[in-house]
């Protein structure tokens, strides 16, 4: 009896070995660097992660760019969705993560020249990444997403860019700011809506829909049903069917959190490799 426990016991050791090396999966090569901004004059902080199995002389690799949210910086994604270290492995793609100031909303404010954070991502990151990486150097293999402030920005960079991204991702983005003129210091970046409206209309991402970009980008945008940007999501997909833009909406059961991130961001990257492939 007791042989007969040690070897049930020696089995099932065995078991969960096999089944953590081929079922938990691998992780990716997480690289902490900076990259310079020629108009704000410093260093920026970004991380990026590569599949584990990264080899210059493979075949090149699709990137995917992923903005964070107001207040936080370069590492936000991976600390509320620390999984994507794996997922680089089971996409074979590589994630970059760029630092995009506390408040910045991904443009080139109008008012504060420290602020220029459009022409550090569309200009030095995206030319530095595909100068030290093994990258598909064109827009066939470049998709950009963001959460919330980030979300406002990938669909901002992107419309703004589309010779550069063929996708665009957003999670609980805000994509009209103009509801919310004293919050999130967006009045620092534009001016106060007061005194410069112009700025509130000409950069809010909302305004920037027009048939112009049919046929340009593959969109896709997630929002919770709980969300505080709930309502400007469903008047952006409004607004883009009015225009007979293709996207792909999603509502689904969640808050503006860590939570629904994690559930929304799988979707979007497998959209953007999908996409990826079919080009």
């Amino acid at each position: 009896m007791k042989k007969n426990s040690l070897i049930l016991v020696g089995s099932l050791l065995c078991i969960a070995v096999i089944w953590k090396f081929f079922w938990s999966g691998t992780s990716g090569i997480v690289e902490k660097i900076t990259v310079y901004s020629n108009l704000m004059k410093k260093q920026v902080p970004v991380i990026v992660v590569k599949p584990s199995t990264y080899n210059p002389s493979n075949k090149p690799y699709p990137v995917v760019y992923l903005l964070h949210g107001h207040g936080q910086n370069q590492t936000q994604w991976l600390r509320d969705v620390p999984k994507l270290v794996k997922t680089v492995d089971k996409l074979n793609i590589i994630l970059v993560f760029p630092d995009g100031g506390k408040r910045s909303w991904y443009f080139d404010s109008p008012i504060d020249s420290t602020m220029r954070y459009e022409s550090f991502i569309t200009k030095d990151l995206i030319t530095y990444i595909d100068s030290h990486y093994n990258t598909i150097k064109s827009k066939k293999g470049r998709a950009i997403g963001g959460l919330s402030m980030g979300g406002h920005g990938s669909l901002y960079l992107a419309f703004r860019h589309p010779d550069l991204f063929c996708a665009v991702g957003s999670v609980s983005g805000g994509v009209d700011f103009r509801a919310f003129p004293n919050k999130w210091e967006i009045k620092k970046t534009l001016g106060t809506i007061e005194e410069h409206p112009e700025n509130w209309e000409k950069y809010t991402v909302i305004n920037m829909v027009d048939s112009s970009l049919r046929g340009k980008l593959k969109i896709v945008t997630t929002v919770g049903t709980s969300d505080p940007f709930l309502t400007c999501n469903r008047n952006f997909h409004e607004k883009l069917l009015r225009y007979k833009i293709n996207h792909d909406y999603r509502e689904a059961l969640g808050l503006h959190n860590g939570k629904f991130w994690r559930k929304s961001i799988d979707y979007q990257l497998e959209f953007f490799v999908n996409y990826f492939e079919g080009e």
